[in-house]
């Protein structure tokens, strides 16, 4: 009996990769939401563009979908 090295790689790759990506997402969520707030941290000179508020809840809501298909694709590979 064998350890298949190259096997034990690949999914140590590809879930750090998707660790990394359904975090980045949720954070890209944060932002979308904090972009319905009625006034906007910081200066309005430091130079940061501001999201609209329904342009904001799109892509917060394209990233929680995004990161709902992730874990619904991963449990449904450990179901199946």
């Amino acid at each position: 009996m064998g350890i298949a090295w190259g096997s034990l790689l690949t999914v140590c790759v590809v879930s750090l990769a998707v660790g990394v990506a359904i975090v980045d997402l949720v954070a890209f969520a944060l932002v979308g939401l904090s972009a319905r707030v009625g006034v906007p941290a910081g200066d309005p000179d430091d130079g940061a563009k501001t999201l609209s508020p329904a342009v904001g809840t799109a892509v917060a809501g394209v990233c929680l979908l995004a990161v709902a298909t992730i874990v619904g694709y991963g449990l449904w590979i450990i179901i199946a």
